[in-house]
C-alpha cells in the first residue's frame, strides 16, 4: 500500500441514503428486508465509494452502509452473542441512561466472516486503498450484557481471538489498513491497564498490514465530549502493544497537539475537522491544526481525518467536510 504524505481518510461511517435507512442518533433503521435490503446496501456502498473518490480521499472505507450501528453488524455474526433479545445496560462511563445491548450467552467465537465480505465488495468497486473497521474487545465487553463469563478479562480475550481471526482474513483478502474502534478505552483507563491493552495486542497476532486504534472522545452530531480521562495516560498504557497507530480527535476537543509527542513512531490519524452539523471549518483553521500536528508527527505518518464519523450529517455536508481535508492536504503538500 502506497499512501501519500498527509493522506486523507475518514473514521469510517458515511451518511446512509434516505432510501436505505432512517437514522436515530448514530444508529439506523433499514427500510427494506432480505434481498431488497442487500441490493440497496450494495448500491449505497457504491455511492459512498464514488463520493470518496470524487472528493479525492486517499484511503477509502465502505462507508459502513451495511451496519445498523458500528458494533451490532459485527456482533450479530459472533457465536455466543444474542442480538435479538437485548438487555438494558449503562455503557461508556458518564452516560446516565441505560440502553439495550446484545447479551453474551456463551463462549464467544468467530463462526463466520464479520466484515470480510463487505471488504470484498468494496474492493471490487474501487482500486484505491481501503480501510475496514471492527469494534475492539473492550468496547465489545462494554457494549454487551454478560450472562456467561462473569469475568471481563476472559470475555475480552475471547473477543480478541475472534477479532484476530477476522483481521487475518481481512489481511488475506486485500485490506490495506484495519481500524479497531475502542471508544471504551477512553472511558476506562483502569480497565485498559488491567486487560484492555493485552486484549488489543491479542487482536494483532500475525497481522502485518497497518493497524490503527480509534480512541474516541466524542461523537458526531450535537453530543458533547464524553471522556473521563485524557490522551497521554492512555497512550502510555498502549505504548507496549503492537498497534501501528492511533486515531485521535482534536477538532472538537481543542486539545493541544503537543499530546502527539506521546505517539512515538506510530501512525497518527489526526482528527482535524469537526464532524457535527455545522459547515466545515475555514481552510485556514484546518491548516493551522495540521501545521501544529506536524511539529510532532512527520507528514508520512500523519493521516488527516474528521473527528469520529460522518453518519449524522447530510451527504452534502459529509462531502464538504471530506473535501476540506483534501484541500488542506493539497496546500501543505505543495508547500
Amino acid at each position: 500500500m502506497e499512501l501519500p504524505p498527509l493522506a486523507t481518510t475518514t473514521v469510517g461511517s458515511f451518511p446512509r441514503p434516505a432510501w436505505l435507512a432512517d437514522r436515530e442518533g448514530t444508529s439506523v433503521r433499514f427500510r427494506l428486508d432480505d434481498a431488497a435490503l442487500r441490493e440497496a446496501q450494495d448500491d449505497a456502498t457504491v455511492v459512498a465509494l464514488h463520493i470518496q473518490e470524487q472528493v479525492g480521499l486517499d484511503l477509502l472505507t465502505d462507508g459502513e452502509q451495511r451496519r445498523p450501528h458500528f458494533i451490532g453488524h459485527v456482533l450479530a455474526n459472533l457465536e455466543g452473542i444474542d442480538v435479538l433479545a437485548p438487555r438494558l445496560k449503562t455503557v461508556y462511563r458518564r452516560r446516565v441512561m441505560p440502553r439495550p445491548v446484545p447479551r453474551v450467552v456463551g463462549p464467544v467465537r468467530r463462526r463466520e466472516p464479520l466484515v470480510v465480505d463487505d471488504l470484498r465488495f468494496a474492493r471490487a468497486h474501487t482500486t484505491r486503498p481501503l480501510k475496514m473497521a471492527v469494534p475492539g474487545p473492550m468496547t465489545v465487553v462494554d457494549s454487551t450484557y454478560d450472562e456467561a463469563y462473569g469475568d471481563e478479562a476472559a470475555l475480552a480475550m475471547d473477543v480478541a481471538a475472534a477479532l484476530n481471526a477476522e483481521i487475518l482474513a481481512l489481511q488475506a483478502a486485500g485490506c490495506d489498513v484495519v481500524q479497531i474502534d475502542e471508544p471504551a478505552m477512553t472511558r476506562y483507563h483502569e480497565k485498559v491497564a488491567a486487560y484492555g491493552a493485552r486484549a488489543l495486542d491479542r487482536c494483532l497476532d500475525g497481522v502485518t498490514i497497518p493497524t490503527i486504534v480509534h480512541l474516541c472522545y466524542g461523537y458526531p452530531g450535537a453530543g458533547g465530549q464524553q471522556h473521563e480521562y485524557e490522551y497521554p495516560e492512555l497512550l502510555a498504557l498502549l505504548a507496549d502493544t503492537r498497534i501501528g497507530g492511533y486515531s485521535l480527535e482534536f477538532a472538537r476537543s481543542g486539545y493541544d497537539p503537543a499530546v502527539l509527542r506521546h505517539c512515538g513512531d506510530r501512525l497518527v490519524m489526526y482528527g482535524c475537522v469537526d464532524p457535527g452539523d455545522g459547515p466545515p471549518e475555514p481552510l485556514e483553521v484546518v491548516l493551522d491544526r495540521v501545521r501544529a500536528a506536524l511539529a510532532y508527527v512527520p507528514p508520512e505518518r500523519l493521516l488527516l481525518a474528521p473527528d469520529c464519523g460522518l453518519i449524522t450529517v447530510t451527504r452534502e455536508l459529509a462531502e464538504a467536510k471530506a473535501r476540506r481535508l483534501v484541500e488542506a492536504a493539497q496546500v501543505l503538500r505543495e508547500g
